[in-house]
């Protein structure tokens, strides 16, 4: 169950990563999707790094999303960095 409610809370924070981190409109919804999957198992795992519990405790809580939207929008960027695109957009991050 965890692997998949990764999978489905890391979609969503994908999703609403892209719609915060403007400018890098190159990546699409699914690239921000895909982006926001990798980007949620990544912070669920430095989270449970750091406090040895689990942020995906069995239901989806607000921590939870968070750690995926953090995760989501923290790799975006991290991605844009890399591919050398500037964010120019309006967006708030």
């Amino acid at each position: 169950m965890t692997v998949i409610g990764w999978i489905v809370l890391g979609a969503i924070g994908g999703w609403i990563g892209g719609l915060l981190v403007k400018g890098d409109e190159g990546l699409g919804v699914i690239g921000h999707i895909v982006l926001g999957i990798v980007g949620a198992a990544l912070a669920g795992w430095v989270v449970t790094l750091i406090t040895k519990e689990d942020p995906m405790d069995g239901v989806f809580d607000i921590s939870s999303l968070l750690t995926a939207i953090v995760g989501a929008v923290l790799l975006v960027i991290i991605v844009n960095a890399i591919q050398g695109r500037s964010r120019t957009g309006s967006g708030p991050i």
